[in-house]
């Protein structure tokens, strides 16, 4: 136990916590630490229990979830925390209050212990909980679990240098396409962006329906541009950033007056909805040399085929760096494909984001 990731579940449901102990114990590299039902209880089983990494509900009687994470906060504890919330609208608006109060990231409640999602739902939670306590792990000098690890895939195939691809012009449209770890990534990035930011920015955080509208609402609180949940139609022009709905494919379209979103209920692509490959497409087609591409942290690879479409189509293209990826997947695989001019810690994204947009806006 000493070399796996504990896990202390904090959920008032006995239903759920039995539900939750059984996907982590059926996890090679995860063990349950303890339970709780209520905040109270998690606080004082925590010295004892030491866990890496906790599973929080937030509709508990006596200590709530976003109670547990102020209290958390005052007493200084670092332990990463995954938040279980609903899919109803008030649910939304706790959790984007808990990943303000510091959790880490989130993950929809199971509505039917029954559902046929729920082994897609176990996946989800279970590699949520093995790179944050991983993470956690290694802030603290602590022996790294043995996970399995998954067979390793072919290299993905590299571009030849582009020896002929366009200059790139003004940026007229910076698209970013980001997963886990998103959420608290892009609070740091958009507090940090210029006022005067002269392009627009659309973006797809993978999210469920239900929580996207109050993420974008969380996030204009804190950049000094407008953020909003896009709608179909809406106008893409600087001063605002665009946030692709969940479950809604989102693309781009010139028109004589104006440029505007599309909404769509394609197929999914590399298994998500909304994909980064599909906005980063569209912006590819309608603006060419004249848009930045940008793939943040995220597992899997959504986004990393069609962001070298942008940087053959003259487009500049960055990656968020492995070292400040909460997730070194999306802009790994860009990376390892030749699709990425530059890799960007967290920390300096929003600073060249807006260097890069001004700098071009004479056409470089």
């Amino acid at each position: 136990m000493a070399d796996e990731i504990s896990v202390l579940i904090v959920d008032d449901s006995a239903l759920m916590r039995n539900l939750i102990s059984r996907m982590i114990e059926a996890t090679p590299g995860l063990v349950v630490a303890d339970r709780a039902m209520n905040g109270h209880f998690a606080l004082q089983k925590l010295e004892r229990c030491k866990p890496d990494v906790i599973v929080l509900d937030l509709e508990m009687p006596q200590m709530n979830g976003i109670e547990f994470l102020k209290e958390r906060k005052l007493l200084g504890i670092d332990i990463p925390v995954i938040i279980l919330s609903s899919i109803a609208r008030r649910g939304a608006e706790i959790t984007m209050e808990a990943l303000a109060l510091g959790a880490s990231d989130f993950i929809m409640k199971p509505s039917d212990t029954q559902h046929e999602d729920i082994q897609g739902i176990k996946e989800h939670l279970t590699n949520l909980l093995l790179v944050y306590g991983k993470q956690y792990r290694q802030s603290k000098g602590l022996k790294e679990p043995a996970i399995p690890k998954k067979p390793v895939e072919p290299e993905p195939p590299k571009i030849a240098p582009l020896t002929n691809a366009p200059k790139p012009g003004p940026i007229e449209i910076i698209a970013i396409g980001i997963s886990t770890g998103g959420p608290n990534a892009l609070r740091e990035v958009f507090a940090k962006l210029d006022k005067d930011l002269p392009a627009p920015i659309v973006v797809v955080q993978h999210m469920p329906p239900g929580f996207t509208e109050e993420f974008a609402k969380s996030l204009d609180k804190l950049c000094p541009l407008e953020v909003k949940e896009a709608a179909e139609g809406d106008i893409i022009k600087p001063g605002r950033i665009l946030i692709a709905p969940g479950d809604k494919h989102i693309e781009v379209e010139k028109r004589p007056l104006a440029t505007v979103v599309h909404l769509s209920d394609a197929p999914p692509v590399n298994g998500h909805r909304p994909s980064a490959d599909v906005l980063f497409a569209s912006v590819a087609k309608e603006f060419g040399n004249r848009a930045m591409g940008v793939i943040m942290t995220g597992m899997g690879k959504d986004g990393a085929r069609e962001l070298g479409t942008i940087l053959k189509a003259g487009g500049l293209t960055l990656g968020q760096d492995e070292v400040t990826s909460i997730v070194y997947g999306m802009p790994k695989v860009a990376w390892e494909m030749g699709h990425v001019m530059e890799q960007v810690p967290l920390s300096k994204m929003a600073e060249r984001i807006c260097t890069l947009a001004k700098d071009y806006q004479t056409g470089g």
